[in-house]
């Protein structure tokens, strides 16, 4: 058993390689007669295909979706969901030379040991071009979510390139989309094209944290245990290619916090909702939505395929010396921006799908 498949109702399996012939999602679970067609889900694909900029893998794919069933006219059908991505920029050829060699930081010699068979060309299933449709996904989660909870918001960022962290005093929600790192601070932006610039040139990489934040998650989302929402945005989010850490709110950081500190106070709004004096919590007490922004982070670790000459070994176990050809991203966090936000999504849908069939509206009142 591979395991290509996550979410409990609203369920996405995804398929193909990185140098087959395609690639793509079979979305189930997803209710019937909510609008969609290519155009709704292409946009989010836009912001991840490659090819952008410079500072991104200069692999040439249009990413276009391809919807091939569970809509008709117009609407979803309450069927599955099929989605095709076709890849028209393969350069195999690029990747001969590692038919025996193992690649350092890749999945090639674990693939190896576990299966006995390994896609050499570009790491098949364990390319990161497997995020695409994850993000496919995403766009049907989001027309979904916008018809059932329609004050949701979902934005992602990217909040450390390296060592060098964004100034959160600088953030500006609007400058996100403004620069190629989608990050909310202006300045970072220029340093890091900078920085990147010369790791690039250089055939190095660097890794990143990506913050995915979702404005306007109802409370009450999850469960006290198993069914914890914190616990399947750290499961989606880890399992995106290259990501070796998650926090959920203050994170690693609440370990250095006092209870004094770390205690999110309650009052009543003026709207008669209860609001918080912060969010260490990040959006979740106990497994379960409070109604506050949901915030998660995720590293990703440098991009293992690099210009430089690494130690390896062959499948004979032989020393080896490889360099890594192809096409490569120089900080592959740059388009996992994208990807963490597609991964919010389709777990927060999940989760409404599930609070719906076991609660429907919220039990307990407040004032």
């Amino acid at each position: 058993m591979s395991v290509n498949s996550f979410g409990r109702l609203f369920t996405v399996t995804t398929w193909g390689e990185s140098h087959g012939p395609a690639l793509g999602a079979t979305v189930d679970g997803c209710p019937p007669g909510v609008p969609l067609d290519a155009s709704m889900i292409q946009k989010w694909l836009d912001m991840r295909k490659p090819g952008q900029n410079k500072y991104t893998t200069q692999r040439r794919e249009a990413d276009e979706v391809e919807i091939m069933s569970g809509v008709f006219e117009g609407v979803t059908t309450g069927t599955p969901i099929q989605l095709m991505i076709r890849n028209t920029d393969q350069r195999s050829k690029d990747y001969s030379e590692i038919m025996e060699k193992f690649r350092p930081g890749h999945a090639d010699i674990t693939y190896w040991q576990k299966y006995g068979i390994r896609d050499y060309r570009g790491g098949g299933r364990s390319s990161a071009r497997e995020t695409a449709a994850r993000v496919a996904a995403g766009g049907v989660a989001r027309e979904v979510l916008k018809a059932l909870v329609p004050s949701l918001e979902i934005v992602g960022c990217m909040v450390q390139m390296g060592p060098h962290q964004i100034d959160r005093e600088a953030w500006d929600w609007d400058q996100i989309s403004q620069n190629p790192f989608w990050t909310p601070d202006a300045k970072a932006a220029t340093d890091w094209a900078a920085y990147l610039d010369e790791l690039r040139k250089s055939g190095n990489s660097v890794g990143a944290v990506i913050e995915v934040v979702a404005k306007g998650a109802p409370a009450g989302l999850g469960a006290p245990v198993y069914g914890k929402i914190d616990t399947d945005i750290a499961t989606a989010m880890m399992s995106i290619n290259a990501v070796k850490g998650v926090e959920i709110g203050a994170g690693m950081g609440a370990a250095s916090l006092t209870g004094e500190d770390n205690a999110d106070e309650i009052f009543m709004g003026n709207d008669g909702q209860p609001v918080y004096s912060s969010n260490h919590a990040g959006g979740v007490l106990g497994g379960i939505s409070t109604g506050q922004d949901l915030v998660c982070r995720f590293a990703v670790k440098p991009t293992s395929s690099i210009l430089k000459p690494r130690q390896t070994i062959t499948k004979s176990g032989q020393a080896a010396e490889i360099i890594t050809k192809g096409r490569h991203d120089p900080c592959v966090g740059i388009r996992a921006v994208p990807v963490g936000e597609a991964m919010m999504a389709c777990v927060i849908l999940d989760h409404v799908l599930l609070h719906r069939g076991q609660i429907g509206e919220n039990q307990g009142k407040i004032g």
